[in-house]
């Protein structure tokens, strides 16, 4: 990757946390990968209410991150976080396991209970890891000097940007062996197997964590003074006050002639004198450090929000692979030789492959391409690079819904004897859907990381890995939304609805079409913001 020097530039210790990352996911995606299985044939939900509740499950996942990252800057320290963290992640692990064991024996109600108890414990538990362990991983580099703020259209630091591809590629191997392995143990031999080897992975992976801390790391103080929340949210009311009145944000007259703030990246590392009013009491006085630091922070908040905005719809459609996906699946023949059925979950790896095939040809084939064709020396920015993994990913629906229309098509044309019976029509025709979505993935997602951490100032480095979660969070959340709305609409004449439990009456097709649409307009909004952010008036 970017020329096979990547682990000669990054340190031993950043590696150790990257393999311990991947073991993370894989516990991760051993669980949530065939959730939406578990919960149809197990817990008898219904599609949507399944889709509903992994929808919401992620979303809370993803939005936790951010109270995690806020202790972790503000109150605690990284390290000491990951630990907290660890606990109730192995905890809710062990206690879904034991849910999984002993739910025959338990009435509906009380292995509901347990089960949405022991998820929301991982929930906790993530909130703290996820977002800490990758801002730890980056502190390995020694000072924030060997990470520097990123140029948005230039080239970026060969360091940093190794670092978060190597970060990347060990996620997804964890991710890949998760829905792969683990889905097959799971529809094979059971749920209780199918969760314990997850519980026992991540279990030797925090005490190896835990056992390497003191003496093997490095460890960044947390900074002096505690900026609490409410400071956080003054600000960033005082500063949104003053857009709302004077509809944009300016510049002193004394530093800049410009009338409009020319929001690039390197301003947002070392953010400007806004025009907006300073926190009552202000002066130079180092006693104020923290209520200024409060107030540069919420700036550089704010000023990613337009961009995280953009990117929600692309969270909506990486929800579709664990939910509809699957269910699709489920329906289509997947029958390999006279006795191996593959698991319908398992085609999610196909996103991951995609992605670990494509990670280390980006720097080595794929900007050299780019270069040729924009004429550009600097390749592909942060900003163009997540605006191609969005255009990807239409693509992706799209493809969804013709294959889905071609399904139902079948489904209906007699050879299906019942709604439940398989349809005529192999699996491997969902595969496209899925690599586009995992080529998706390697411009979107890295280019979301780095944009969120290297965006935000040094002190915030663990609140931008909690904004980049918080995309998938509050789209998790949306995602639900629709499907509840939709649901609704669509049933209101008595008749089945897009999301019906018989797969032959099901409209996944128009759904997949709606959410190309949506993520359409979302993409023209950010090639407009875009503009903005490159310092365009």
């Amino acid at each position: 990757m970017a020329g096979g020097m990547g682990y000669k530039k990054l340190s031993k210790s950043c590696i150790l946390l990257i393999v311990v990352a991947g073991v993370e996911r894989f516990a991760f995606k051993g669980v949530a990968s065939n959730l939406v299985t578990y919960l149809t044939d197990v817990v008898k939900l219904s599609n949507s209410s399944a889709a509903k509740a992994i929808n919401s499950w992620c979303g809370v996942t993803s939005m936790l991150p951010l109270l995690g990252a806020f202790l972790a800057d503000s109150y605690w320290d990284r390290y000491s976080t990951l630990l907290a963290a660890s606990f109730f992640y192995v905890v809710g692990l062990v206690a879904l396991t034991f849910t999984a064991l002993v739910s025959s024996s338990w009435s509906k109600t009380s292995s509901s209970v347990s089960l949405f108890l022991s998820l929301y414990l991982i929930s906790l538990g993530q909130g703290g890891y996820n977002p800490c362990l990758q801002a730890f991983a980056a502190d390995q580099h020694g000072n924030d000097d060997e990470l520097p703020c990123s140029n948005i259209n230039g080239q970026n630091s060969s360091r940093k940007s190794l670092f978060f591809q190597w970060w990347y590629f060990g996620i997804c191997t964890g991710s890949l062996l998760g829905v792969s392995l683990m889905s097959y143990i799971q529809d094979t031999l059971g749920w209780g197997l199918g969760f314990a080897i997850p519980t026992i992975a991540m279990a030797s992976s925090v005490v190896c964590f835990s056992c390497s801390g003191t003496r093997f790391f490095i460890h960044k103080q947390p900074n002096d003074g505690e900026r609490t929340i409410i400071c956080i949210i003054q600000s960033i009311k005082a500063t949104a006050s003053k857009i709302v009145m004077n509809g944009r944000i300016t510049l002193r007259r004394k530093e800049s002639k410009a009338t409009e703030l020319e929001l690039q990246e390197k301003p947002l590392c070392n953010p400007p004198d806004f025009g907006c009013p300073r926190p009552r009491n202000f002066d130079t006085n180092p006693a104020n450090d923290d209520q200024v630091h409060s107030f540069d922070d919420a700036k550089a908040l704010l000023r990613l929000l337009p961009i995280w905005t953009m990117l929600l719809m692309f969270a909506v459609i990486f929800q579709q692979p664990s939910t509809f996906f699957t269910k699709q699946g489920m329906t289509m023949k997947r029958r390999i030789g006279k006795n191996f059925i593959i698991p319908p979950a398992t085609l999610q790896s196909a996103i991951t492959i995609s992605i670990i095939f494509l990670m280390p040809l980006y720097d080595k084939m794929i900007i050299p391409m780019i270069r040729i064709i924009s004429r550009n020396d600097g390749g592909v920015s942060v900003m163009q690079r997540m605006g191609i993994g969005m255009f990807l990913s239409i693509i992706a629906m799209v493809i969804a819904a013709l294959v889905e229309a071609k399904r139902l098509q079948i489904s209906r044309s007699g050879l299906q004897s019942a709604g439940t019976a398989v349809v005529p029509l192999s699996i491997f025709w969902l595969l496209p859907q899925y690599i586009l979505l995992g080529t998706s993935d390697v411009f979107t997602v890295v280019g979301m990381q780095e944009f969120f951490y290297t965006q935000v100032p040094s002190r915030l480095r663990t609140m931008g890995v909690g904004l980049y979660f918080s995309v998938f969070g509050v789209g998790s959340f949306l995602s639900a939304l629709l499907i509840s709305v939709i649901e609704k609409i669509t049933s209101a004449r008595g008749e089945n609805s897009w999301f019906s439990d018989d797969m032959r009456e099901a409209r996944l097709d128009k759904y997949y079409w709606l959410l190309a649409f949506s993520s359409t307009l979302s993409l023209l909004f950010f090639v407009s913001l875009c503009k903005y952010y490159d310092g365009r008036k």
